[in-house]
């Protein structure tokens, strides 16, 4: 006995300091968010917990009526009672609570002890799972619909100069030139596999726990799936235990990662467009207004703010979920740690994300020129040079790729743009570059004319071949791709949200009935 109770205040001792580092982190991010957030960022609050109790009270009610659990003419006296229950939470300042203990009290006032018989195979344990499942979907829903108009603001972007040239690069040092279309495209892309997480994380949380009881169910017939879809729910949780114990904890952890995962590919494009911010005349630019920002004191100063909140908000949602992973690990089945909202406030705060990197993105303008020019002012097309080479005169790519290094080494050393190098220099460190192989006297196999085109963003872009590459037919297909994408997600949300509709409907549709049967 004494290990056991050892072993249990244990236990609660490290649920303890677990939920103490999680209200510490929540209270730190969120105060950071609330500081830099305006109050209303385009993410609407949802309906309450206690219409949400009150939309599973319809439901129970008309699925004990048709399953005969209870009389129609109970169901009646139930529907009437519900009806002004649901009317006086709707006068303004009155009591709107979430407690189906206090909504049956309310209940059993207007139409006397016989009305509790709504409750009955139900417990506060499966409501309970049901109002978070219910709120959260509408929060995801919201949240899902700023999630695609980003993704069309990104898209509407990268499709105004699909062809403009533009570098991109790694270990941060330029690498190689695309065009807009191509590099906006990828995060496009990269978005489109956000939007699959979000709708295979939406496929588990459309989910009924109702009629689960505690966990065990109860002796009552109570039809599970017609319960599910008078809620609009897509199927129901079969195991009861998992139902109203376990599924709360993987539902939430799901939907906080893929928002985590969400969030670090627009903070991955924010982080390139801050990079280049720096420079003096960035190809990225934020148009002056609500998205930028000036000195005190500097009057050359255009701060980039909408870049910079877009920054926090990526951060609240990443840290915002890695609360919730903290405060659901190592604890029982059947704990409140899991079954807060804190992955409704992970949802929500996305949402906001995905407001903000809308506006930032209505502001950016795009400068062709200036990006055009910093390509050409490094040697990023170099590989091109090699592959010329191997391509169309059998010069093998290690030897290419030796002197087009040593190209770059001798234009930067002397300050000298690629369209800068002395012909006759290229030809000399072309035949130094194969002495280093073994060879004397080879000549450089590409005219003046070629040699200059080899060296040039334009030509580099547009001799790419394979599948997926920055070459203008793919790129125009791959876009025309993305908007097809984009244009099926919208119609599954408008699709979705109609489903929810119509059973809202259903459920009004059928308290009237009961209404009517006196």
């Amino acid at each position: 006995m004494r290990e056991i109770r050892d072993r249990h205040h244990r236990s609660v001792i490290r649920r303890a300091l677990l939920t103490l580092v999680a209200v510490v982190a929540t209270a730190t991010i969120g105060g950071t968010a609330a500081h830099a957030q305006s109050p209303a960022r385009g993410q609407a609050e949802s309906r309450d917990g206690f219409y949400w109790l009150n939309e599973q009270n319809k439901a129970s009610l008309i699925m004990l009526a048709e399953e005969h659990i209870i009389t129609k003419e109970l169901g009646g006296k139930i529907a009437r009672s519900l009806t002004q229950v649901i009317a006086e939470g709707a006068k303004p300042g009155a009591a709107r609570s979430r407690d189906y203990l206090e909504v049956e009290s309310d209940l059993i006032k207007i139409g006397g002890p016989d009305v509790s018989r709504l409750h009955s195979g139900r417990s506060r344990q499966d409501l309970g799972q049901t109002s978070t499942r219910l709120i959260l979907r509408e929060a995801f829903l919201g949240t899902y619909g700023q999630f695609l108009d980003a993704r069309d603001a990104l898209l509407a972007l990268a499709e105004k100069h699909p062809l403009a040239i533009l570098p991109f690069y790694t270990h941060g040092v330029q690498a190689q030139p695309t065009v807009l279309g191509h590099y906006l495209g990828g995060y496009v892309q990269a978005m489109a596999r956000s939007s699959d997480r979000y709708k295979q994380a939406w496929a588990r949380l459309n989910l009924s726990p109702l009629g689960g009881a505690a966990g065990g169910t109860s002796s009552f017939p109570v039809n599970r799936k017609r319960l599910a879809q008078l809620l609009g729910f897509d199927d129901i949780i079969v195991n009861s235990f998992d139902a109203g114990q376990i599924a709360n904890q993987d539902t939430g952890v799901e939907l906080s990662t893929v928002a985590a995962s969400g969030a670090l590919t627009v903070s991955m494009l924010a982080a390139d467009l801050t990079i280049q911010y720096a420079d003096p005349h960035p190809w990225f630019q934020l148009k002056e207004g609500e998205q930028t920002g000036i000195s005190s004191i500097m009057p050359q100063k255009r701060n980039p703010i909408g870049l910079e909140r877009l920054h926090l908000t990526t951060s609240t949602v990443t840290g915002e979920a890695v609360t919730f992973l903290i405060q659901a690990n190592n604890v029982m089945s059947g704990m409140g740690d899991y079954k807060g909202d804190q992955p409704l406030q992970v949802v929500r705060l996305l949402g906001r994300m995905y407001a903000d990197f809308s506006n930032m993105l209505k502001a950016l303008v795009f400068h062709p020129e200036r990006a055009l020019e910093e390509v050409n002012n490094d040697y990023s097309m170099t590989t091109e040079l090699a592959d010329i080479l191997q391509r169309e005169s059998e010069v093998p790519f290690r030897v290419g790729h030796h002197f087009a290094s040593d190209i770059v080494t001798h234009g930067r050393s002397h300050k000298l743009k690629p369209a800068e190098i002395p012909y006759d220099v290229a030809q000399k460190l072309f035949a130094e570059a194969w002495k280093a192989f073994g060879k004397n006297d080879e000549r450089l196999p590409l005219t003046e004319p070629q040699f200059r085109r080899a060296l040039s963003g334009e030509n580099m872009v547009e001799s790419a071949k394979p599948i997926g590459g920055p070459q203008r037919a793919e790129v125009i297909r791959m876009l025309n791709a993305e908007r097809a994408r984009l244009q099926a997600d919208r119609e599954w949300l408008t699709a979705t949200t109609r489903r929810l509709e119509d059973a809202a409907k259903q459920r009004d549709a059928g308290v009237a009935a009961l209404l009517a049967s006196r």
